[in-house]
């Protein structure tokens, strides 16, 4: 809620007139930026806590302020809290708040500081504090990927290049590679917060202070790496913004490339998966519909994630050194990016493990596409013909069965040796879907035994 009066500024001292009523609507952020109360919090308490330390603050103006501002904190959380549209942000909402509270004990909080070292120390603890929420969330989403690897490790699945039939593949192998690109989504936003996690607090408006503050010591409290070096950049950077922007946006890609395979897959034209009612929707017209609409809808989101990244670089591209007021708008995209793919994460690791897999759909479709013709050639390159030669032998061979109708694993032996004298009688064990899976047995290949290996190794990944 917000009130209507109009609290004396914290800056009014140099202004003779008023604001205007519209301006003072349109370039307030509390409305979006409240949701960093508890960040405002702790990061007062513990300049405050450095502040008495360094006999800037008395002890009992500190234990005044950290009582107060404790205080404010649950008021906020019970609902109990006016915010005020005319104090402009959550920073000065919560210290007209202390200050009315506790006196003039809370006016010498701002002691220090400036607005501009404390929202860039606000914005950082609040994402360095998501992007481990997002990386538990991709972490339940691998974990039900590898469950749902193991159970369907022998399912045989139509691999595709150019989205025409290539070579069978384990369904499970197919999930691993989702498995995969995730890990790399979840490395990225580690090394995103590693980077994030350095103290801009202390840096002032924008060249430090005269007050004798201990860096190091709020740094500590708040569990940041270091104190950022530079008080020029300390409150103008927002590449950790921009960095987590883009590693949003690479993940959000990634679960639009799932959403795209399932919603072919769960098509009437495929059909090999049905997802769970509980993720989809009906038609308000046709009644035999059953619409993907929870990928979709993913899919959808990657754009608007995209366009958040495109935004905060837009933002930063042309400001010159330090803070300037464009900076407000950098929350609203961080914090719908946030929002956004924390939901997708969430609805894909409810949605996988209720995917049921068609199983003979999948096999009728890998033998109408002549997934093994690669086996062939490697058979006949295994009985001393080169490879191009080998190559174009498969090549007469499909088109043969093409004319016929008949994948190779459908046609006779002396069919086959039409084509090349080398070919035997145990070619056959290679033709079959299984033959052409259990061949490729190495360390990344699709053999079930090695997406057995594979899910075991990556679950010892998760556990350390």
């Amino acid at each position: 809620m917000s009130d209507s009066h109009a609290p004396t500024k914290p800056w009014s001292g140099r202004f003779n007139e008023p604001t205007d009523a519209f301006v003072e609507a349109f370039t307030a952020s509390v409305g979006f930026d409240r949701r960093l109360y508890q960040y405002d919090i702790q990061g007062s308490i513990a300049h405050a806590t450095m502040l008495a330390r360094q006999g800037i603050l008395s002890d009992s103006e500190r234990d005044a302020i950290v009582h107060g501002l404790k205080q404010i904190r649950k008021r906020i959380e019970q609902g109990d809290f006016t915010w005020s549209v005319s104090l402009e942000d959550v920073h000065m909402n919560v210290e007209s708040a202390l200050t009315e509270a506790i006196g003039d004990a809370g006016k010498k909080l701002h002691t220090g500081r400036s607005r501009n070292d404390q929202v860039a120390t606000d914005i950082r603890l609040w994402l360095r504090d998501e992007i481990e929420q997002i990386r538990d969330a991709i972490l339940r989403l691998q974990t039900a990927l590898l469950d749902k690897a193991e159970l369907e490790a022998d399912t045989i699945l139509p691999g595709f290049t150019h989205l025409q039939t290539a070579q069978p593949l384990s369904f499970g192998h197919h999930m691993m590679a989702w498995f995969e690109m995730l890990e790399r989504d979840r490395e990225r936003l580690a090394d995103c917060n590693r980077r994030l996690n350095v103290m801009p607090l202390g840096a002032a408006a924008l060249a430090g202070t005269t007050y004798p503050i201990d860096r190091h010591m709020t740094a500590e409290l708040l569990g940041f790496s270091r104190p950022a070096e530079n008080s020029l950049d300390a409150v103008s950077d927002r590449d950790f913004a921009i960095e987590f922007s883009a590693a949003a946006s690479i993940l959000m890609m990634h679960l639009s490339r799932f959403s795209e395979e399932l919603i072919i897959w769960s098509s009437a034209q495929f059909g090999f998966i049905e997802l769970s009612d509980s993720f989809c929707t009906g038609s308000s017209i046709m009644p035999q519909k059953k619409n993907p609409d929870v990928p979709e809808l993913i899919r959808g989101k990657s754009g608007r994630i995209f366009g958040h990244l495109i935004a905060l670089l837009t933002l930063m591209k042309s400001q010159p050194l330090a803070y300037n007021k464009d900076n407000q708008e950098d929350k609203e995209p961080l914090f719908d990016s946030v929002d956004n793919v924390k939901g997708s994460l969430k609805v894909f690791a409810d949605m996988v493990p209720a995917i049921n897999c068609r199983k003979e759909a999948m096999r009728q479709a890998t033998m109408q596409g002549f997934a093994t013709a690669t086996d062939l050639a490697d058979y006949l390159v295994r009985k001393g013909i080169p490879f191009r030669d080998a190559h174009e032998v498969v090549g007469r061979a499909v088109a043969f069965g093409v004319a016929e109708g008949r994948d190779l694993s459908q046609m006779k032996l002396q069919e086959l040796q039409r084509f090349s004298s080398e070919i035997e009688a145990d070619v056959f064990d290679i033709l079959t879907l299984e033959g052409s899976l259990a061949a490729r047995d190495h360390i990344g290949g699709t053999a079930p035994n090695q997406v057995r290996r594979a899910i075991a190794r990556a679950r010892e990944r998760l556990a350390s």
